[in-house]
């Protein structure tokens, strides 16, 4: 193998620069010709390559989001745009591809190794529902960000004695609304993994009040319920005034 491509595609996460960086670094080290492939599989059927060295990397391993840049491709799930993309590799003399992404990006890399491309799929996704990985590239950071705004939205409930439901993201799955809540100590956490119990959620929030607690937290993954929704039911069974933020 002397030629390579690494792309970064679907949403962005915390730490893809740092994983192209490696691969240069390592790639270069090996002998191999490192060419990166800008915004995802949509940059690989429009033939938009740049040759990447050991100056093409520095200075990025602190940045967030992707160097190359990203993009969703629908273009290339169609047997016409999947074809186009064989085609640039062959005529790009690519011999292998390194693509970091989430499900969707994966599932791209699968359907070339099955098609004789050699791939290595790096997981990078802040909402980490990807199988076979601890930590997704990217989560710890959303992880992180979360905790540190729920701190700073506690002082504005507890200075206005108010609940606060906290939306975050995570789509259909639930790591980053269970380990920020954690480690925020949320009184409530609604994961899409669990049943919503929203009698049990009142009565904690009524306990809350009656013993003087002068605020609470409520953190709700988006794919468990829509906090606005929520607020409204929780505001009619309990009388608490009630902020959101996402």
């Amino acid at each position: 193998m002397q030629r390579i491509g690494v792309l970064t595609s679907g949403g962005d996460a915390p730490g893809m620069n740092a994983t192209i960086r490696a691969v240069v670094r390592k790639g270069l080290h090996a002998g191999l010709e490192i060419f990166g492939i800008r915004r995802g599989f949509a940059g690989l059927l429009a033939n938009d390559f740049v040759s990447l060295g050991a100056g093409s990397v520095g200075d990025i391993i602190h940045r967030g989001g992707t160097m190359l840049r990203t993009a969703r491709s629908e273009e290339f799930k169609t047997e016409e745009g999947f074809a186009r993309a064989l085609e640039v590799l062959a005529a790009r003399a690519i011999q292998g591809l390194v693509i970091i992404g989430g499900d969707g990006s994966l599932r791209g890399a699968e359907r070339l190794y099955q098609q004789g491309i050699l791939t290595v799929g790096v997981p990078g996704t802040i909402d980490n529902d990807i199988p076979g990985t601890d930590e997704s590239i990217g989560f710890d950071t959303a992880v992180n960000t979360a905790v540190q705004a729920i701190d700073r939205i506690r002082d504005t409930a507890t200075s206005h004695e108010r609940a606060f439901i906290i939306e975050v993201m995570g789509r259909n799955t639930g790591h980053i609304a269970l380990e920020a809540g954690l480690a925020a100590g949320a009184e409530s956490i609604l994961v899409p993994e669990e049943p919503l119990n929203l009698g049990e959620i009142c009565a904690r929030l009524k306990r809350g009040q009656q013993r003087g607690k002068l605020h609470s937290i409520i953190v709700v993954c988006e794919g468990a319920g829509e906090g606005f929704k929520l607020g409204d039911v929780l505001r009619e069974c309990t009388g608490l005034t009630l902020g959101l933020q996402s």
